[in-house]
């Protein structure tokens, strides 16, 4: 079963050199193992969605334009995280889980490596 994802959790990029961090921005009152609880709608780059240190990708203009060298990352984010769970609502959109995933417009999957609950989980 997926465990919920929360404030502080550590995402990866396939296309960043080092883990980012998410930060909870669509809700202040649900609180999982004293973290807020993620949902689908933490996405926003940057605001959500921390740089993962360089990006790596050739899709990526500006790493294309210094031929291939890795820039410094900068999320390009425009969709909500995907699925989120089934049956968990939050301020009525699907709480976050480990297995879901979210798409930077240069081609990187980001998912989640530590959703920092460690004994919840969520169908």
């Amino acid at each position: 079963m997926p465990n919920p994802v929360c404030n502080t959790a550590s995402i990866t990029c396939t296309f960043g050199v080092a883990p980012g961090t998410l930060t909870v921005t669509s809700q202040q009152t649900v609180m999982i193992e004293n973290q807020l609880a993620a949902t689908i709608q933490d996405f926003a780059p940057m605001s959500n969605v921390g740089t993962f240190s360089m990006c790596i990708t050739p899709t990526n203009p500006a790493v294309s334009a210094a031929q291939g060298a890795p820039q410094a990352c900068v999320p390009v984010t425009v969709a909500p995280w995907s699925a989120g769970a089934v049956t968990v609502t939050n301020n009525n959109f699907p709480l976050l889980n480990n297995t879901s995933t979210c798409m930077c417009a240069w081609g990187g999957v980001i998912s989640v490596s530590n959703p920092v609950p460690v004994k919840t989980t969520c169908p």
